[in-house]
């Protein structure tokens, strides 16, 4: 039922937001230039690696080396405005119907994360990642990640279709009041080095 949901609501969003999708691809193409898309290897069901792909947020700033500056420095006014209304996170919709993704679970993060998770942490990938999760309604970026990570786990033991449709209801008045956007003093959050002291 929510694999049937999840590409049901995920096609009609698409075929619903196609207008908005199309006025920020070229707002984006204006302000930061090409490319519009920003895609990633992140790890999907069961650790997995699958290309997700989202709206592009950032400039292309390098230093004098060539390495990609720090994300406060390659965040534009734009970028933030993408990210707090989540306008970002709509080409995901494409990951739900592939069936890489689902509409809730817990967010895909970084491949070079994997090794770094607990036993109990890696349970986050025992579902498909979510383009919205429980964590994410719960504080998203304002949240440790010990806290995020309990959170995601939590979902995983306890999921259901109703509680993903509760999910997905507080997400959208979440995105109206734009909460837990980034963590404090970073422009989006802070690197997990795992369990190490």
């Amino acid at each position: 039922m929510k694999r049937l949901f999840d590409v049901v609501a995920a096609s009609l969003g698409l075929l619903a937001l196609s207008p908005v999708m199309l006025v920020v691809a070229l707002l984006i193409r204006r302000r930061l230039g090409s490319p519009v898309l920003f895609t990633q290897v992140r790890p999907g069901l069961g650790g997995k690696p699958f290309k997700m792909v989202k709206f592009r947020t950032m400039r292309d700033a390098v230093d004098s080396q060539g390495n990609a500056l720090p994300d406060d420095q390659r965040m534009t006014p734009f970028g933030s405005f993408l990210r707090a209304t989540s306008l970002d996170e709509l080409p995901e919709l494409w990951n739900v119907i592939k069936g890489e993704m689902s509409l809730v679970g817990p967010r895909p993060l970084l491949m070079e994360y994997l090794p770094l998770y607990s036993a109990e942490q890696y349970r986050r990938h025992e579902v498909r990642p979510g383009v919205t999760g429980w964590a994410q309604i719960n504080g998203r970026n304002a949240l440790s990640w010990e806290d995020k990570f309990k959170l995601d786990v939590w979902y995983v033991a306890n999921r259901s279709f109703w509680l993903d449709l509760k999910i997905i209801f507080l997400t959208l008045k979440k995105v109206v009041r734009r909460d837990g956007i980034s963590a404090a003093g970073e422009a989006t959050m802070s690197k997990f080095s795992g369990n190490r002291p």
